[in-house]
């Protein structure tokens, strides 16, 4: 294959990592698997339910630590329900054989957040979670564990997704602070860029029909299942408690709830970079924001179809109630260059369902009105 250049690797380079055995699979792709700049990752044929999460470490693989605990194993190819507060690890149908120069990070879609179904892969030796270092060669796996809602999957369900790198790719602040007054990146009247670009949450709200101003969405417990492969189909009044505001800009979180929120800010995402968001700073407050991370080339762009995009914010409380208000940061975007310019940007074509977003629920989900 021709040489891997530095950066983020795009659909069309990571196309050709697929027809040089970089990327192995048993099933070719399907059509909008490959983003702009990443992978769909699908699951494979087995699941199994295990005692706890893991990391088989430096000197063991994943099996080996299967074989010690899990409970039963799961044939994906006829659906599975994944049940609430337990733990699975999914065989993925793609593989890999990395060059020395090339390595890799994953994190959950977007929709695979908005439902609040923590996942992350691991590989054999990994140290890490959703880090796969240059120069691994090996299985990849899923490991599951729906906190909200039960999920229905199946052989091919998508709820990852894969960013190749090739060096240092990472934007420095001074050259942040340059792109956003050369494309203004984040729309925003006070910029704090400190580790990258501060996201703050908006609890002024949204327009709703009813004449108030919709602050988010509090998940409901004991609901029915949502099969992730299905688009646009459940009410949200079943799943979805809408959540006003008051006035005074503030937001109770309560322990172990879920919540959709949106940020303050409109990101833009220009066809050259790809974006992460990262969380700001776990001392801020007892909460985490944001399962989800990666901001395809042209999210928000308005060659695109967007004109900025709000950040949706998967929000959920720890172990005591927290305040959170109006302008709070509650995460960092990073922004990375891109190794080549997608020929296609997210928004410009199928499988783009958050562009030009405000607050919005995971595609699962009929649209008001």
């Amino acid at each position: 294959m021709s040489a891997i250049l530095p950066g983020i690797q795009s659909a069309e380079a990571i196309n050709a990592l697929a027809a040089t055995g970089v990327i192995s699979s048993s099933t070719p792709f399907v059509d909008g698997q490959v983003q702009p700049a990443s992978l769909d990752l699908r699951l494979g044929r087995r699941a199994w339910r295990v005692r706890a999460s893991f990391l088989p470490g430096q000197e063991s693989v994943v099996a080996d630590r299967l074989s010690a605990l899990a409970l039963h194993e799961i044939d994906l190819t006829r659906g599975a329900v994944l049940e609430t507060g337990c733990v699975y690890i999914a065989e993925i149908l793609e593989s890999v054989t990395l060059p020395d120069e090339l390595s890799a990070s994953a994190n959950p879609k977007s929709s695979t957040g908005r439902l609040d179904v923590f996942t992350r892969v691991i590989t054999d030796h990994a140290r890490e979670f959703d880090a796969i270092e240059a120069g691994y060669a090996g299985a990849l796996y899923a490991e599951i564990s729906p906190r909200t809602f039960p999920v229905l999957v199946r052989t091919g369900s998508r709820l990852s997704q894969i960013r190749f790198r090739a060096g240092p790719s990472r934007l420095t602040d001074t050259e942040l602070v340059a792109l956003q007054q050369s494309e203004n990146i984040v729309a925003s009247d006070g910029v704090s860029i400190q580790g990258g670009v501060a996201v703050s949450v908006d609890l002024a709200g949204f327009a709703a029909s009813n004449g108030q101003k919709l602050l988010g969405y509090r998940a409901k417990r004991h609901t029915g299942l949502v099969d992730v492969d299905r688009v646009n189909a459940y009410a949200v009044r079943d799943f979805w408690e809408p959540l006003f505001a008051d006035g005074h800009g503030q937001l109770i979180l309560d322990p172990g709830q879920f919540y959709i929120l949106a940020s303050k800010e409109a990101v833009h995402v220009p066809p050259d970079y790809a974006a992460e968001m990262v969380p700001f700073d776990p001392l801020v407050g007892e909460f985490r924001v944001h399962y989800a991370g990666f901001f395809d080339p042209g999210f928000g762009h308005a060659g695109a179809g967007g004109a900025g995009a709000r950040a949706v914010l998967e929000v959920r409380s720890r172990d005591v109630p927290f305040l959170i208000e109006d302008g709070q940061i509650v995460g960092r975007l990073v922004y990375e260059r891109m190794a080549q310019r997608p020929t296609t940007l997210y928004g410009a074509g199928a499988g783009s369902n958050y562009q030009a977003q405000g607050l919005k629920l995971s595609k699962h989900f009929q649209s008001p009105g």
